[in-house]
């Protein structure tokens, strides 16, 4: 065996017992280098609960929507969405989730009759809280 390659055998030899221990000193270099398999958990699914304090109200009668939200991240803004047609539309009532995880946003409405609403944050969304205005 030449010098040169008996010293790059000497070289990984060393490298590999202070990387890894005896096994990677002897094992085939593909496996020196190939790194352990990464094991992730998922994250808890992060859930919203929405309750009015009012079932009926006046028009533009201020009314709270109280709720928890359960992995969600503090300070994480909540915001109203209405169902107008088939679409569903934010409104410019948000509030942020505090330290405990529990929310209140005030809001009001002006468009007559049943209204449904739920809580969004991000992808997050409550069930349907309904709301009629008089």
């Amino acid at each position: 065996m030449n010098r040169a390659l008996r010293y790059a055998a000497v070289g990984m030899a060393t490298v590999a017992l202070l990387a890894g221990g005896t096994a990677a000193a002897f094992a085939a270099p593909e496996q020196v280098h190939t790194p352990a398999p990464v094991v992730a958990t998922a994250p808890a699914n992060a859930t919203l609960t929405a309750k009015a304090s009012a079932t009926t109200v006046k028009a533009w009668q201020e009314f709270r929507i109280t709720g928890v939200a359960k992995g969600v991240k503090a300070g994480s803004k909540v915001t109203v969405q209405q169902k107008q047609g088939a679409k569903w539309v934010s409104l410019p009532a948000q509030a942020p989730v505090n330290h405990s995880g529990s929310y209140g946003i005030r809001v009001k409405l002006g468009i007559k009759g049943l209204n449904h609403l739920r809580i969004a944050s991000g992808s997050t969304l409550s069930p349907v809280v309904q709301v009629t205005v008089r």
